[in-house]
C-alpha cells in the first residue's frame, strides 16, 4: 500500500481547563488557536454523551490538540485520533475487507466519517 497517512488532531478529555492549558500551553508551548461548543446533540451522537462541551484547540505548525472539557466520571472516552487519507473511497474499500464498518454523521450539510479499530480506539476521518 503506498497511501500516506497523517495525523490531523489528537483529541483528549481534561476535568480543569486550567490545568490543560498549563500543560499544552505552558509546558509543551502550543498555543490556544480557538475555542469551539459541540452541542449536546452532536456530542451524543459521536461519543454516546449528551452534553455540551467546550473544546481548547491547542496547537503549533507540527502538532494539534482538542481538549474537550468535562466532569463526566464515566467510561465514556471523547479521545479520537484524526486522520487525512487520500482516497476516501479506497479507505472505506479497505475497511470493508477487514470487517470495520464506517460511522457516519450528519453535520448540516456535510458527513463526518468514523470508524473504530479492533480496540475500540475511535479515529476521525478526512480526505485530502
Amino acid at each position: 500500500m503506498t497511501e500516506k497517512i497523517k495525523t490531523i488532531h489528537v483529541a483528549l478529555q481534561y476535568s480543569d481547563r486550567k490545568k490543560a492549558d498549563i500543560f499544552f500551553n505552558k509546558i509543551l508551548g502550543l498555543s490556544l488557536e480557538k475555542t469551539f461548543s459541540l452541542s449536546k446533540d452532536l456530542s451524543k451522537d459521536i461519543f454516546g454523551v449528551s452534553e455540551e462541551l467546550i473544546v481548547d484547540v491547542y496547537k503549533n505548525d507540527e502538532a494539534c490538540f482538542e481538549v474537550f472539557i468535562t466532569d463526566i466520571q464515566t467510561n465514556y472516552s471523547f479521545e479520537h485520533t484524526c486522520i487525512e487519507i487520500e482516497n476516501k473511497v479506497e479507505f472505506l474499500k479497505r475497511c470493508k475487507r477487514y470487517e470495520i464498518e464506517p460511522i457516519l454523521i450528519k453535520k448540516g450539510v456535510k458527513t463526518l466519517l468514523f470508524i473504530k479499530d479492533f480496540s475500540g480506539n475511535l479515529f476521525e476521518i478526512k480526505e485530502k
